[in-house]
């Protein structure tokens, strides 16, 4: 069964970021539980800023920077937490701020990716992934 993302952000499962290899869209970063974590466009990582705030961040959940993250397979000088708006600290990847999407519903979901042409998956580079590496299935959807 499924694990489901639990509605503490606080959740030491949470303070984990880990290199996963996703079907369609090669390798992109999950959390401590599985799930995909996102980048916002209108947030900047030159300074690391975050501009996803209230509505927002109820939709899309700010990774939360709770002392130090375990990685694996990521490289620990590209992670770093900014201070939010609201006070409170967020991890980056590469300078851009961390985020989980509620629409993905168990592990392996990537149903955030392309939402309003602002929010992607990232590599463990931190690059944003913007098109699927399926390319036979990409070419039958027209995307």
């Amino acid at each position: 069964m499924p694990m489901q993302m639990p509605a503490d952000q606080t959740d030491p499962a949470k303070a984990a970021l880990r290199a996963a290899r996703a079907f369609d869209l090669g390798d992109v970063v999950v959390d401590g539980s599985g799930f995909a974590v996102y980048r916002y466009d209108r947030d900047s990582a030159k300074p690391s800023r975050s501009r996803c705030t209230d509505e927002c961040a109820a939709k899309w959940l700010p990774v939360r920077a709770n002392g130090e993250v375990q990685l694996t397979g990521i490289d620990r000088a590209l992670v770093a937490s900014v201070t939010r708006p609201d006070g409170t600290d967020q991890v980056t990847l590469a300078g851009w701020p961390l985020y989980r999407y509620t629409g993905d519903e168990m592990p392996g979901q990537t149903a955030g990716q392309g939402v309003g042409r602002a929010w992607f998956p990232l590599t463990p580079e931190g690059a944003k992934i913007e098109t699927t590496t399926d390319t036979w299935r990409a070419d039958a959807f027209r995307i």
